[in-house]
Order: structure tokens, then C-alpha cells, then sequence
């Protein structure tokens, strides 16, 4: 059984050393690519999401008189960051189609390539 696992083990440390085959490296290619359209879009919508979201709070705290008396800079504050929560996911969208459009026809390329088209 142990004899077994050390085979195991070996086998798989040698298949992270072998060359990879032309379609592997394509498909590994075409993953990166993808990963490279959507992490940008998806790293600005959290950061943004959580400002504004943090904005919001600022705001709702200055409106209850939690950290001042300053009720309509609190109620101004809020709908900022009301209106950044709300946008959020439209900006997410336009950041995606544009990252879609610049890497569209080397992703197209590499799918006819793995799909024998």
C-alpha cells in the first residue's frame, strides 16, 4: 500500500515536468485569457462595492447623530453612497463587455483551434 502511494507521488512530480502536449497548452492559454478578461471587472466591483457601501454607513452614522449633529451632510453623504451601490453593477458590465471586445477575437481563435473548426 505504501509502495502503492510513492508511485503515486512520483507519477504526478513527473507529470508537472513532462512538456505538455500543443492542446494542453492552448487550453491552458485560453483559461489564462478568460482569467484575464473578468478578474479586472470583478476586482473594481468589489473595491468599489465596499466603498460605497462604507460610504453609506459614514453617511447613515452622520444621519442618527452617531459620530455628529450633522443630519443633511449625513442624508447628502448617504445618497452617494447610495448612488455608488446602485451603479456598481452597470460599471462592473461595461468594464466586462469592454475587456470582452479587446480579447474576443484571440479567445474566438483559440476555441476554432481546440474545437477542430
Amino acid at each position: 500500500m505504501d509502495q502503492n502511494k510513492n508511485r503515486q507521488l512520483a507519477e504526478n512530480i513527473r507529470r508537472q515536468y513532462e512538456p505538455k502536449s500543443e492542446q494542453a497548452a492552448k487550453l491552458e492559454r485560453l483559461e489564462a485569457l478568460d482569467k484575464k478578461v473578468r478578474l479586472p471587472a470583478t476586482i473594481f466591483s468589489c473595491i468599489f462595492g465596499c466603498a460605497g457601501a462604507l460610504v453609506l454607513g459614514v453617511g447613515m452614522c452622520l444621519a442618527m447623530k452617531i459620530i455628529a449633529d450633522l443630519l443633511p451632510l449625513g442624508i447628502v453623504v448617504g445618497i452617494v453612497g447610495i448612488a455608488m451601490v446602485s451603479v456598481n453593477y452597470f460599471i462592473y458590465k461595461a468594464i466586462l463587455k469592454a475587456r470582452k471586445s479587446k480579447y474576443s477575437a484571440e479567445i474566438l481563435h483559440l476555441t476554432d483551434e481546440l474545437l477542430n473548426r
